[in-house]
């Protein structure tokens, strides 16, 4: 009786909320993580019972199945099980490109089936740089020195390790080597401009990991101005807000921006918020910060600039966010029903509060935790009861601690206690 053929489901690729292609060249290495139902049939629709692998095609055109592109994936078992999911990572792609997959199944005897549906997604970099292209240290004085900050991102997860490299008068002073864990993580990686001449003078900085290099082009400008220094400070101003804010509500935060002026040239402009709290504003003689987290009570936020001699001038504002008055119900919200859904990357955390309340999940390796996801629901009109959070990026059969947080429209907060829970392994 001649033999049936397997019969495969549909392939679906899976591509990570990370993967934006900061700063990935065309020539960058890329990936893709394809997912797929193992078959449970042959084509006669009797049970598949001798499954040996899958080949995965993949090509940058419209019908990769069958073709030359392909990859041999050993099947863990013979005999799959209903709703069994299959995956793999696709390596050595070009970044930034479209490509389609399809996949087959193939028994003992070699039989294949016919392709699956064929799914697209486009290639991403297992890392990122920021900012690209030309970055301009401007003039410095010759013996001076000017600084900029790069970041290096993880957008494929696992871990990447990796190492920046600057040929001189430019060096890397602090952030390599570095090593990133899980789809997400930054690094940030200081580059020093120290003239020795007066001449205009340029270099690549490489950043390497995973075996792909991405690059940005440095310039600078030495100069000497004799014996005369320069000592003027920087000048900053704040114009937005115009004045000191109060919020009333807990977990607000807060953009700043302004304008800051040198005789010679501002290089960098910097925040700080006294409540903890630090980073780099974007632009220079026109600047803003990104989002500045608030705590409650006053929040003292500083902003400076340096010029390239290394002076610094600054501006500070102050903003209160209002503490929970007295009057007050102290009674935290009360969490209950708790829910969880592990996978082998990510886990869906649910809950239920008696009375509206943001959402936050602090996590972690340990009960230290060290990572809290970014706060729901802030705003009193968008408080709720039934609480979601999806956490990304985890390691497969690894343990985890986790602990709910929710805040009334009066600021009080619950914490639940710790939760333990055990990551799957892929494939499962």
């Amino acid at each position: 009786m001649p033999r049936t053929q397997p019969a495969v489901s549909h392939v679906a690729i899976g591509v990570l909320l990370s993967g934006a292609l900061l700063g990935s060249g065309p020539s960058a290495a890329g990936i893709l993580d394809a997912t797929w139902t193992a078959p449970t049939t042959n084509t006669d629709g009797s049970a598949l019972t001798d499954l040996a692998s899958y080949r995965l095609y993949y090509a940058p055109s419209t019908s990769p199945c069958p073709g030359t592109g392909l990859v041999q994936v050993a099947a863990p078992t013979s005999t799959p099980g209903s709703n069994q999911t299959m995956s793999y990572r696709l390596t050595g792609l070009t970044a930034g490109t479209l490509y389609t997959v399809a996949v087959t199944a193939v028994d003992s005897l070699g039989l294949q089936s016919a392709c699956s549906n064929v799914a697209s997604a486009v290639a991403r970099a297992e890392f990122a740089l920021s900012p690209t292209g030309t970055v301009n240290f401007g003039s410095v004085n010759v013996g001076s020195f000017a600084d900029q900050v790069f970041t290096v991102s993880n957008t494929a997860g696992g871990t990447i390790s990796g190492s920046a490299a600057v040929a001189a008068p430019f060096s890397v002073v602090s952030g390599s080597p570095f090593t990133l864990g899980g789809a997400g993580a930054t690094q940030a990686v200081t580059v020093r401009f120290t003239p020795a001449t007066n001449t205009t003078v340029s270099a690549n900085l490489s950043v390497t990991a995973s075996g792909v290099t991405l690059s940005s082009t440095l310039l600078g400008a030495g100069i000497k101005t004799g014996t005369t220094a320069d000592t003027m400070v920087p000048s900053v101003t704040i114009t937005s807000p115009t004045t000191s804010p109060t919020f009333t509500a807990s977990g607000s935060t807060l953009t700043l921006g302004g304008t800051a002026s040198d005789n010679v040239g501002v290089t960098q402009v910097t925040w700080t918020n006294s409540q903890g709290g630090s980073g780099i504003a974007t632009g220079t003689t026109a600047w803003t910060t990104g989002s500045i987290a608030l705590l409650p009570g006053s929040n003292t936020l500083t902003v400076s600039a340096r010029d390239a001699a290394g002076n610094t001038g600054g501006a500070v504002l102050t903003v209160t966010v209002a503490t929970v008055s007295s009057a007050s119900s102290a009674a935290g919200p009360v969490i209950s029903q708790s829910t969880l859904s592990v996978g082998s990357s990510s886990v869906t955390i649910g809950w239920t509060t008696n009375k509206p309340s943001d959402t936050q999940v602090a996590y972690g390796p340990t009960t230290s935790y060290g990572t809290l996801t970014q706060l729901k629901d802030v705003a009193p009109s968008g408080l709720v009861t039934s609480h979601s959070q999806v956490i990304t990026g985890l390691a497969p059969r690894t343990w985890y601690h986790f602990q709910t947080r929710s805040r009334d429209a009066a600021g009080n907060l619950t914490i639940s206690g710790d939760v333990k829970f055990k990551t799957r392994a892929r494939g499962e």
